[in-house]
């Protein structure tokens, strides 16, 4: 794969922030390292190493999808805490990202509509 095509931009910075991630009630991931993704009409989102990413807490699923902008995505499963069951493909990767994003490659990103995502710090600007 290539760049995004024209009109819609897709940038990335190295954070300092502190990124915690919570899904019910148990943190799962604290970063003071992320990859701060910008994209056209989208939310900032924040990208962690998996380093950073309680990976035992989570299975790789056999979910995948295309982004035109960022390259073919893999999803992982919240496993649960216990108290909660499973939660199917809360988190994505991008394995082998398109050439524009090199940055992203092997972080996991988190869907804020089930992870509370808390983040700390002074945000870093976009890129002009």
């Amino acid at each position: 794969m290539s760049t995004p095509p024209r009109g819609h931009l897709v940038t990335t910075v190295h954070s300092t922030q502190t990124v915690t991630v919570e899904i019910d009630g148990e943190i799962v991931a604290r970063s003071e390292r992320p990859v701060v993704l910008f994209e056209t009409g989208l939310p900032i989102r924040y990208y962690l190493p998996p380093d950073d990413v309680e990976l035992t807490r989570f299975e790789p699923t056999d979910t995948h999808t295309t982004c035109p902008f960022k390259g073919e995505a893999s999803y992982w499963t919240y496993l649960g805490n216990g108290d909660t069951g499973p939660r199917a493909d809360v988190a994505w990767e991008y394995p082998d990202p398109i050439d524009a994003v090199p940055a992203i490659a092997g972080h996991l990103c988190f869907y804020d509509t089930v992870a509370r995502i808390t983040v700390e710090g002074e945000p870093p600007a976009p890129p002009a």
